[in-house]
C-alpha cells in the first residue's frame, strides 16, 4: 500500500514469546489489508509506527528516534491479555514508509552547507505521507495512536487531522520545547510554527516547558498569543502533588473541542531521547497525564516521539512506551501519583 508497510499476522507471531496457558497481546489484536476496511472496523485504536530520525538530524540534534517504533513493538505484542486491556480493540496498522528517505539521507553528505535544507526537503514529503494517512485514520472514525520518529511529525498529524475533521485542532503537547522554532527549512523544532502557519492548529498547550531551552523570542511570541498556553516545568515540579489539576488547566484550554495529544520522550527525566535531559517528570506522572488526557472524548490522536533507544536499552525503551500506549487505550487506567 502507498505510504505503508502493513503489519500481518505472521509477522508479528513472530515476535510472539509463546507461552502455554498464557495469552499475549500479539496474539488477539486485530490486523487490515488496506485502508479501506478501517471504516467497517469495530475496533476504536488504530496503531501507527515511525521509524525515522530524518526530522531530528535536519534539527541538528542527535539520530536514534528511528529505533523506538521496533522497541516498542517487541515490547507491546508480549504483554498479557488479561481484564485490563480489550487487544480487540486496538488495530495495529503497520509503519510509515520512510526506508527509502532514510537511506538517501545517508548519501547527504554532513559537510555540504545544504545539509540540513536537503534533510528538511525530505521531511516534508514525510509530511505528505503522514498527514494523508492520519486523515484516513480520523475519516474511518478511528484514533491513531503514532510511535516514534521525531517531533517534525507533529505537523502531519495535526495537518492530517485538521483536514479530516474539516477545522483547525487544538493540541496539547507535554514536552520540554516548544517546537516553535523559525519556519526555515522543515524539522522537529518548527512542526508546530507550520501548523499555525497553514491554519491547521488553534490552540496550543505546552506541559513542562524547560526555562534553559526556550528562545526568548518564543516566550515573546508565546506571551503575545492569545491562542497559546504554556507552563514550565520549573514551576510545575515546585508542588507535586498538585501536578494533576494543573495538567487538567492544561486539557481545559484545549479539550473542549477536538484536539490531538503530543508526548515527547524529552519531558521525561533520564528517558533514552534525542534531547536526554537530567530533569522533567517521572514517567509514572506522565503515565497519569496520558491517563487523564484519554478520558477526553474530545481527543482525537496520540503521538509518542523523541525517545531514542540504544543496544543497550531497546527493552527498558519498549517497555516504557508500551505502558504509555496501553495507559491511553486501556480498559481501566492506573493511580501512580
Amino acid at each position: 500500500m502507498n505510504g505503508i508497510k502493513l503489519c500481518k499476522p505472521e509477522h508479528i507471531d513472530r515476535l510472539v514469546a509463546h507461552r502455554q496457558g498464557e495469552l499475549k497481546f500479539g496474539e488477539k489484536l486485530q490486523f487490515v489489508s488496506n485502508i479501506e476496511e478501517l471504516k467497517e472496523h469495530k475496533a476504536k485504536y488504530v496503531i501507527l509506527g515511525i521509524s525515522e530520525d530524518i526530522g531530528v538530524r535536519a534539527n541538528h540534534g542527535r539520530p536514534g528516534t528511528s529505533g523506538a517504533w521496533d522497541s516498542f513493538l517487541s515490547a507491546f505484542v508480549n504483554i498479557q491479555v488479561n481484564r485490563f486491556n480489550n487487544p480487540e480493540n486496538c488495530i495495529l496498522l503497520g509503519e510509515l514508509e520512510c526506508r527509502d528517505l532514510m537511506e538517501k539521507a545517508e548519501y547527504i553528505d554532513d559537510t555540504d552547507p545544504n545539509y540540513h535544507i536537503k534533510l528538511g526537503d525530505m521531511v516534508e514529503k514525510i509530511d505528505d505521507k503522514l498527514s494523508t494517512l492520519i486523515e484516513q485514520i480520523i475519516r474511518a472514525n478511528k484514533i491513531p495512536v503514532v510511535i516514534g520518529g521525531g517531533h517534525n511529525n507533529s505537523f502531519g498529524n495535526i495537518k492530517g487531522a485538521s483536514r479530516a475533521l474539516e477545522q483547525p485542532i487544538n493540541v496539547i503537547n507535554i514536552d520540554a520545547h516548544t517546537d516553535l522554532r523559525q519556519l526555515e527549512h522543515r524539522h522537529s523544532g518548527n512542526g508546530f510554527s507550520y501548523a499555525i502557519e497553514g491554519w491547521y492548529l488553534r490552540n496550543y498547550s505546552i506541559f513542562g516547558l524547560h526555562k534553559n531551552y526556550t528562545p526568548e523570542y518564543i516566550f515573546r511570541q508565546m506571551e503575545d498569543s492569545e491562542n497559546i498556553r504554556y507552563e514550565l516545568a520549573e514551576d510545575l515540579l515546585k508542588l507535586p502533588n498538585e501536578l494533576p489539576q494543573n495538567f487538567e488547566k492544561a486539557l481545559q484550554f484545549v479539550g473542549d473541542t477536538k484536539f490531538g495529544f503530543e508526548l515527547d520522550c524529552d519531558a521525561i527525566a533520564h528517558f533514552p531521547s534525542s534531547a536526554i535531559s537530567p530533569a522533567g517528570f517521572r514517567l509514572e506522572q506522565v503515565r497519569n497525564f496520558v491517563s487523564m488526557a484519554s478520558k477526553n472524548k474530545n481527543c482525537c490522536y496520540f503521538h509518542i516521539c523523541e525517545a531514542a533507544p540504544g543496544k543497550d536499552n531497546s527493552t527498558i525503551v519498549g517497555k516504557a512506551l508500551t505502558y504509555l500506549v496501553t495507559d491511553f487505550i486501556g480498559k481501566s487506567q492506573p493511580d501512580l501519583l
